[in-house]
This record gives C-alpha cells, sequence and structure tokens, in this order.
C-alpha cells in the first residue's frame, strides 16, 4: 500500500530525545523555547508559543483574545471538526460561512455576509497547506473591528508574496504526525501582538504570572522539552521535505487529466499539506476512492462530511436549516492523493496510472 502519510522521525530526532531524556529536564524547558525561537523567525513572527497540540492553540489563541460566551466567531464548514470545537469549548458560538470553488478556503464575500453584531473574530484556515486570501481577510477584520485568528494547521512555511502565514493574525500550527513536520503531538502559537503572547504564555501553564501566582484561570497545555527536541531536528528538514512535496505536487499536475488538479491562487506558496483532487461530474468519488484502495493507493477524503452537518454540532442546535452548498459538494467531490516526501518515481508513477484507469 502506497500510504497516504508517512512520518519520519530519524537518528537526529532519536538521539534528541535520548539527550533531554539523560538530562532529567523534561517538562517545558530550554528546548521549548528554542523551538519556539526557531519556528517563529521561520515565519516572521516576534512571538512563538509552544503548547501540546493543535487543538488547544487553537482554543487559547480564543481565549486570549477574550473571546467566550456570547460571541460570534465565522468558521468554515469545510475543514477539520477542532477549527469549530475549539469555538464550542470557550463557550461562544461558531458561524459557518462557504468556501472558495477553488481553493477550498473560507469566502472572504460569504464571511462578510455571515457577520452579526455579536461577531468578534474570523478564522480562515489554509486548507491543505494553501494559504487562505489573508490580505483580504486582514482588510475586512481591520474595517469592521474584528479579531483575525489563523487556523495554520496544515500550513508550516506557506506564503503569499513571499510573506509566511501565521504573520497575519494569531496563528495556530499543528504538529500532529501526518503533518508536514511532527513533534509526535504539538503546536505553536504565533502573533506579533505583545499583550497576546503574555496571555498565551500564561494560559498555557495553569494562569501562572509567577510561580504560584495564578493571574488568570489557565490550563496545562505545555509543550514537554522531548516532544520540542524532536520538532527542532524536524524543522532542519523541513524546507527540503517542503520542496519535495512541490515537486511531486508538479508531477501530478502535469500528467493528471481525469480529475480537477488543485488551482492554487497567484502569489500563493502552497506546501500540499494534502494534494486534493475533485472527481469530475458524473464521477462516483467513493467509487474511486474504494476502486484505488484495492490498487494499493492509500487515497483518503479530507472530509466527507461538512462541520455543520455532524451530530454533535447539530445537538448543538441552530444548524438544522443552513446550507453551505460549496462545501457540502466538495465533502461529496474531493479525494486525497499521496503527496508526501518519501514517495518514490515508481511510488509516484502508480498513483497516476491509478487515477488515470480508474477515473
Amino acid at each position: 500500500m502506497i500510504s497516504i502519510a508517512k512520518p519520519f522521525i530519524g537518528q537526529e530526532e532519536c538521539d534528541a530525545v535520548v539527550d533531554v531524556l539523560k538530562s532529567g529536564g523534561l517538562a517545558q524547558g530550554k528546548r521549548v523555547a528554542a523551538f519556539e525561537e526557531r519556528f517563529g523567525a521561520l515565519h516572521g513572527t516576534r512571538h512563538a508559543v509552544a503548547v501540546n497540540n493543535g487543538t488547544t492553540a487553537l482554543i487559547a489563541a480564543l481565549l486570549a483574545h477574550g473571546i467566550g460566551p456570547g460571541d460570534e466567531v465565522v468558521v468554515p464548514p469545510f475543514t477539520f471538526f477542532a477549527t469549530a470545537s475549539a469555538v464550542f469549548a470557550v463557550g461562544a458560538r461558531p458561524v459557518f460561512a462557504d468556501i472558495d470553488e477553488r481553493t477550498f478556503n473560507l469566502s472572504v464575500a460569504a464571511t462578510e455576509q455571515a457577520l452579526t453584531p455579536r461577531t468578534r473574530a474570523v478564522i480562515p484556515v489554509h486548507m491543505y497547506g494553501q494559504p487562505a486570501d489573508m490580505p483580504a481577510f486582514a482588510e475586512l477584520c481591520e474595517r469592521r473591528g474584528l479579531i483575525l485568528l489563523e487556523d495554520a494547521a496544515q500550513a508550516h512555511l506557506a506564503s503569499i508574496d513571499g510573506r509566511p502565514v501565521g504573520s497575519w493574525g494569531t496563528a495556530a500550527f499543528s504538529f500532529y504526525p501526518t503533518k508536514n513536520m511532527t513533534t509526535t503531538e504539538g503546536g505553536m502559537l504565533l502573533t506579533n501582538d505583545d499583550g497576546v503572547a503574555e496571555r498565551l504564555r500564561m494560559l498555557r501553564n495553569q494562569g501562572m504570572s509567577a510561580q504560584y501566582l495564578h493571574e488568570l484561570m489557565g490550563y496545562n497545555f505545555r509543550m514537554t522539552d522531548v516532544a520540542a527536541a524532536i520538532g527542532i531536528a524536524q524543522l532542519e528538514r523541513l524546507q527540503a521535505w517542503t520542496e519535495i512535496r512541490r515537486a511531486n505536487a508538479a508531477l501530478y499536475d502535469a500528467r493528471l487529466s481525469r480529475v480537477i488538479t488543485p488551482w492554487v491562487a497567484p502569489g500563493n506558496a502552497h506546501v500540499y499539506h494534502q494534494y486534493t483532487v475533485r472527481v469530475r461530474p458524473g464521477t462516483d468519488r467513493d467509487q474511486v476512492v474504494e476502486k484505488l484502495g484495492q490498487l494499493g493507493i492509500g487515497v483518503r477524503v479530507y472530509y466527507p462530511l461538512p462541520i455543520h452537518q455532524q451530530p454533535a454540532v447539530k445537538r448543538a442546535g441552530g444548524y438544522d436549516q443552513v446550507s453551505y452548498p460549496v462545501a457540502e459538494r466538495a465533502c461529496r467531490e474531493v479525494f486525497s492523493l499521496p503527496v508526501h516526501p518519501f514517495l518514490s518515481r515508481e511510488d509516484l508513477e502508480r498513483v497516476i496510472e491509478g487515477v488515470e484507469s480508474v477515473c
């Protein structure tokens, strides 16, 4: 089976972990600080705050901006569940807006239509590694007095006209094993706002501003030095891995003719966390996925059900009468192909031949 993802842990990561274990300093310490400094510098922000996973990064971002009960936050319905569940977790309410047909990212026009007097923030997601239209979202949020957050869980090193994602608003990244780099589990928050950074650091550490002085109702969102040591080693490889992903995507772009390949917005540097295609009209996506699996090609559907139709969200109430046709159509038509850096040329040829024959 050609896998959809292949996390890599090399000797450097193993040696770094052993060094941490031998040091006796396992919790958040100097390696977390070093990882934060390097990751923030790569994305052009003054502050980076490491946490234990990408979901807690989103929750912490919302809390640091004072978002809670009575507030609304605009999110896309076509993304991983955590983008919306984090909003529920802080007591606020997600309001969905449809996505752009070509990029699968949150639509700026649909977002503006979804705003109400209760709207406090907008969370564009850089879906599959392609940046959302951050200049337009930044203008909208400034004009309407809204907080701009970025769900950059899939977009390490992505950029718009050279400006990295994560530098437009308070941003949340994930280091889950299938992401473009990993710490096994982990997350990172980026911001250029000194006050937000201070609150994030307190929130992740039980709300403490000094030892046993709790300024905020905080949590244990800390990253361990073990995880950070893995992250530092992975950062050394991230740029090279990203270029291989782009080369694999370029080969698919050139050779696939029977599916709709990804469109990349001008100025966007896509990092291809996923290479996501659409079936053409009249093609049954689920049959395609099944047949490719039978050929040993590990494709995956991200995501088969929009968030507003998830059972947990329906039980929250108020989402029964809403419809987001572009997102709902994407859920029926998309599937992702293996694009990770550890595919051989033979693997890539098998994927291309399989997709072309099945479709």
